[in-house]
């Protein structure tokens, strides 16, 4: 699986082990769901970026922790000739508010970070937490892919 990371702002300062915590999740997600031909982009960003596209794109107007962007979503049809890679779609991860919430949950940025790729990955792969059903759901796998890391929570 191919995980393509870039950052928004570009001088944006990150923690050194960020992004290969996101490429691992990343990765994990691609290896526990067969996802060999696949690519997804990770785009590490600040609340302020990702309060923008919040409000532009679900017309919520404050920053969050993640945003999932999934290209996936309806039947697509088979395009001959083409590169055979299943592009998942974007996810955005707010960098700062992962702080935050490292902080306000009492464990690391490292654990935070992850657990965000894993939450956008499974959105990517259609779980979602609407009702409750879903939610439950997509705890459960969570949780797995957490416990499959070796970052459980702390």
């Amino acid at each position: 699986m191919e995980v393509i990371i870039s950052q928004e702002p570009e001088e944006m300062a990150l923690a050194a082990d960020i992004e290969a915590t996101v490429r691992q999740a990343a990765e994990k997600v691609g290896e526990l769901y067969d996802l060999k031909e696949a690519e997804v982009s990770v785009t590490l960003t600040d609340n302020a970026h990702i309060h923008a596209l919040n409000r532009q794109y679900r017309n919520i107007d404050r920053p969050t922790d993640v945003l999932s962007f999934a290209l996936n979503e309806s039947e697509e049809p088979t395009v001959m000739g083409g590169s055979g890679i299943n592009v998942l779609g974007d996810i955005i991860i707010s960098v700062e508010r992962a702080q935050e919430q490292a902080s306000g949950y009492g464990h690391s940025l490292r654990r935070e970070a992850a657990f965000l790729t894993v939450h956008g990955m499974l959105h990517l792969l259609g779980y979602d937490h609407m009702e409750e059903n879903d939610r439950l759901a997509m705890e459960k796998e969570q949780k797995y892919v957490m416990e499959q890391l070796g970052i459980p929570r702390e």
